[in-house]
């Protein structure tokens, strides 16, 4: 591996710091793991048995989606405070300075009310794990808690608002701060120190929390550089608009406008996700503080960090709140408006993050990229994303791992996508029918001639899910355009539909080097060819969801390769959205017998 491209960047030093090696890991949101003492989801602790795991496997990292406060839609990347931790994931049993003996009962009745390990998390823990932990603190001394006392003076510079926040949406019944009362919604400084004496008892209390949380996650950590491996955390690139953050910075954010994502391939009608964007200029006034603050804390938990939507950094989708939310992210703009200036504003905020923090940082850089992100990414020494579907060519289909970037995470699947074994048996060789729908209405086409079209391009008879398979006799591009009855450059958003999907298949099993049948469904042999095939990628790095490893064992992959076992629908509201529960605990993970093939495969990859 060629390390000057790492020795001779902006992140040199951090590379240094963890060492410039091949590794392999594991992705997961904390809520989907548990072990036979959680309650209600995965808790912090919980995360020394994935160490564990990652010891017997040959991994030696672990990228945990966003820890952040969860708001109303339990959204890790919609999260209401940059700096404080979700309470669901605090362990009660690990709390720190407390006496548990007059609450053991209290404990085995939320244990039982709350099991882990069920098909789904129930959030209302959330609330139920509150209640008890206000009774505990209620017995606890604080005043003669050292280490509390020191986190409180060191961290008040967020916690008052952030405690501000949480008090005052208490008392206006979980309505959002713009609705609130003048004096509220544009609080004084007068007004805050008001509050914050008048309730004193709950800021301490919610500040205690936090505080237990520190502790727990400076255990793992701790925990996790005896043990050699690294911990990734997940900074949300945004912040919800019903937030502790953008309710005391108002400046910082533009409220006039939602960020989102411009229609591509994937999402025909583009993406809105409601959070406010940046007003750079403002927090450039202000020395980029807010963006300082953020990392200098997640650095007391994580050796590096994920830069979600790392694109942004250079320009971000943004929508008038005006435009009707039927039209998703379709009608927007780019701020900044100039390419021309999209690098230098990207240089400059990752510059700002690098001086920040001695924690590595890496780049989500996905979705619709300008041409500057990776020329960006080398000259800084920051490893992008090549998701192992989307990286193909024009020669014969899919890009050989070999000639991956180096400096990247090779992945089969994300959060946000489908798993291997339901992208392969729901979605290899097909087109989305609403995008396909969306370029045909340039075409100004009656609806009896797009149905025409349908049925002589593809197979209506297999159609589910929305996707259309394409019939195998449209062989070349010459039929395709005959049947169309339009020219190449007319055609060309066509073409290049067909030409991701036609073959896909195929194409994908000669990747992969093995006689495996066309049309043969997931099997847990596919997933070691596949887990042998993407390890082996030129990648520094190679991450995969933990939900990948596991279909590895036959039983789970045949239970659990449904379409909707997954983790994130992008762009809807999902009853299973931030939702699903792994299918073994972390007890049992520890004991499969697949874990040897994994060791096996990061061993033959040289990521041991």
């Amino acid at each position: 591996m060629n390390l000057n491209l790492f020795l001779n960047s902006h992140t040199s030093s951090k590379w240094k710091r963890i060492g410039i090696q091949k590794r392999a890991g594991v992705a997961l949101p904390l809520f989907s793991v548990y072990s036979k003492s959680s309650i209600g989801s995965g808790e912090i602790p919980d995360i020394r048995l994935l160490i564990d795991w990652c010891r017997l496997t040959g991994n030696s990292m672990i990228q945990l989606l966003p820890l952040n406060e969860l708001g109303n839609d339990n959204a890790p990347y919609n999260s209401v405070s940059s700096f404080a931790i979700e309470p669901m994931y605090i362990s009660l049993r690990k709390l720190k300075d407390a006496d548990l003996r007059p609450f053991r009962s209290e404990l085995k009745i939320l244990k039982n009310d709350f099991p882990a390990g069920t098909d789904m998390v129930n959030y209302d823990v959330r609330k139920e794990k509150k209640i008890l932990l206000k009774k505990i603190f209620s017995s606890t001394d604080i005043n003669n808690c050292k280490k509390f006392k020191e986190y409180f003076n060191m961290n008040f510079h967020w916690l008052k608002y952030y405690c501000l926040f949480r008090i005052l949406t208490d008392l206006y019944n979980n309505a959002s701060w713009e609705e609130w009362d003048l004096k509220h919604k544009y609080i004084a400084p007068f007004t805050s120190e008001k509050l914050l004496i008048k309730y004193k008892d709950e800021v301490n209390f919610l500040c205690w929390i936090q505080w237990q949380l520190y502790e727990q996650l400076l255990s793992v950590k701790r925990y996790a550089k005896k043990n050699k491996v690294l911990l990734m955390g997940d900074i949300p690139f945004l912040t919800s608009r019903n937030s502790a953050d953008v309710w005391a910075y108002k400046n910082y954010f533009k409220l006039q406008l939602s960020s989102g994502a411009p229609p591509d391939m994937y999402f025909s009608k583009g993406q809105r996700w409601g959070m406010p964007p940046y007003n750079w200029d403002n927090i450039v006034a202000d020395k980029y503080g807010y963006i300082k603050q953020k990392l200098k804390y997640a650095e007391n938990f994580y050796d590096m960090y994920r830069i979600d939507h790392f694109v942004g950094l250079f320009r971000l989708w943004t929508i008038d709140l005006k435009t009707p939310l039927e039209e998703g992210g379709m009608k927007g703009m780019f701020d900044p408006p100039e390419e021309s200036y999209w690098e230098e504003h990207g240089k400059i905020l990752l510059k700002v993050m690098i001086d920040s923090s001695s924690m590595l940082p890496c780049a989500e850089d996905l979705g619709t990229v300008p041409y500057c992100s990776d020329k960006v990414l080398k000259e800084f020494g920051i490893t992008g994303m090549d998701v192992q579907r989307w990286q193909k060519n024009n020669i014969d289909g899919f890009t050989e791992p070999e000639k991956y970037r180096i400096n990247s995470v090779a992945t089969i699947s994300t959060h946000d996508s489908s798993s291997f074994p339901s992208w392969w048996e729901n979605e290899a060789g097909t087109t989305d029918e609403v995008l396909f729908r969306k370029i045909f209405e340039k075409y100004n086409l009656s609806a009896d001639k797009y149905d025409e079209l349908k049925r002589l391009l593809f197979d209506t008879g297999s159609l589910r899910g929305g996707r259309l398979k394409w019939k195998e006799e449209i062989k070349d591009i010459n039929i395709l355009l005959n049947i169309l009855g339009l020219s190449y450059n007319d055609a060309e958003e066509i073409i290049e539909l067909y030409s991701s999907a036609y073959n896909e298949k195929k194409n994908f099993l000669k990747y992969l080097g093995t006689e495996i049948k066309n049309g043969q469904r997931a099997t847990a042999d596919l997933i070691k060819i596949n887990l042998e095939k993407i390890s082996s990628a030129s990648s520094v790095f190679c991450i995969q969801l933990l939900t990948e490893f596991l279909y590895l064992d036959g039983n789970i992959l045949e239970r659990f390769k449904r379409s909707d076992y997954r983790f994130n629908f992008p762009g809807t509201v999902h009853k299973q959205n931030w939702s699903i529960v792994m299918p073994v605990s972390l007890e049992e993970l520890n004991l499969m017998e697949t874990n040897n093939s994994i060791k096996e495969i990061n061993l033959k990859s040289g990521r041991i």
